[in-house]
């Protein structure tokens, strides 16, 4: 099945016999919109949305507190499953997620629901600004809070996907791990968050914003894979990814997997690696 799904597509699967549960996962890293005020996903939601979607918070139903496992730790199970089934997911129902374009948030909701073991969810490619774009008739959108049939969705954790922090730096030396960052980042010239810069030793640099095209879309799985065969990542290798805090890594994961490359995800990422001093850092554009 093709983890992800074009605005028109969305809107013939909206018209079926079995429509999706809808996802609205609309989240920004900075903290701050344009207007100086926080971004606020459930005002951008109640602002506008595609009809019968459900707003889902990343901070607080995709994540747990921020902490020594990083900003972005992995969420209760309890809290999730919750969340997904007032959404009205349940386990015989396909599920696709979307944000306002980015792609970040809604690859955290895919790439939750996969590890713990929804058969058929996917992400809207392009985001809401696909859907608003050069569509018609389906191009509506709606201001009233969606509130669906509760479903029965019980999250149940599949093992392998999920890297620690001495996993991630084994894999950096007996596989393929990649940093998500951007590349300054990776190479420690700035690091606006966390508060050490530079990359795992043994990482290599592959950012998440070369996945996608200027539309925000992604990339066909043809260059993907080759973009990734470059830095070595193939279906016979194992591959790990991490970010800052796990949710633009999440995304890279989701296009290894457009690729056909099955990806391990590092959640804690950088801000947990970093909250160790006796971790080490490697700087500069070499791996090590």
């Amino acid at each position: 099945m093709n983890a992800i799904i074009s605005a028109s597509e969305l809107a013939d699967a909206l018209r079926s016999e079995r429509p999706p549960v809808l996802l609205d996962v609309r989240w920004q890293l900075s903290t701050a919109a344009a207007s100086g005020q926080p971004f606020d996903g459930r005002a951008a939601y109640a602002s506008g949305h595609i009809p019968g979607a459900v707003f889902v918070d990343l901070d607080r139903e995709l994540a747990s507190a921020p902490g020594p496992r990083g900003r972005h730790p992995l969420p209760d199970l309890d809290v999730f499953g919750a969340a997904m089934r007032r959404a009205g997911v349940s386990a015989g129902t396909p599920v696709v997620a979307y944000d306002g374009g980015i792609g970040w948030a809604a690859a955290r909701a895919w790439w939750l629901l996969r590890w713990t073991g929804h058969p058929d969810v996917r992400v809207l490619d392009g985001g809401l600004p696909a859907w608003d774009g050069p569509l018609e008739t389906e191009t509506e959108t709606e201001t009233e809070a969606s509130v669906p049939a509760e479903g029965d969705f019980v999250p149940k954790p599949a093992e392998g996907a999920v890297l620690d922090a001495d996993g991630a730096a084994a894999l950096a030396r007996s596989g393929v791990l990649l940093d998500a960052r951007a590349g300054e980042r990776y190479r420690g010239e700035v690091e606006p968050i966390d508060p050490v810069g530079g990359h795992i030793p043994g990482a290599l640099s592959a950012p998440t914003s070369d996945n996608v095209d200027a539309d925000g879309r992604f990339r066909p799985a043809a260059e993907l894979r080759a973009r990734f065969g470059e830095l070595g990542a193939t279906r016979d290798v194992p591959v790990g990814v991490y970010c800052g805090s796990g949710v633009s890594a999440a995304h890279e994961v989701l296009a290894l997997e457009v690729a056909g490359i099955p990806a391990a995800l590092y959640v804690g990422s950088w801000s947990e690696w970093t909250s160790d001093p006796a971790r080490p850092v490697a700087v500069g554009p070499d791996p090590q």
